[in-house]
């Protein structure tokens, strides 16, 4: 059931950074829209892993403060 949601997953992926491609490309409205989602999601999935990078850098407890 896992491999399922990880191959759907993938595909999502996939299909969105397609889109991105082809939008950029001067595709139809609609593949604009979805690249505008994926790009946006993306931008999330960055911050989300800065931010917890940055929350494990604060609470190492390495004394290296200022």
């Amino acid at each position: 059931m896992i491999g399922l949601v990880l191959i759907g997953v993938l595909v999502l992926a996939v299909g969105g950074c397609a889109c991105v491609v082809w939008a950029d490309r001067g595709g139809p409205r609609w593949a604009r829209a979805v690249a505008a989602v994926t790009l946006a999601a993306g931008e999330l999935v960055r911050r989300a892993a800065r931010n917890r990078r940055r929350g494990l850098n604060q609470s190492s407890g390495d004394g290296g403060g200022d």
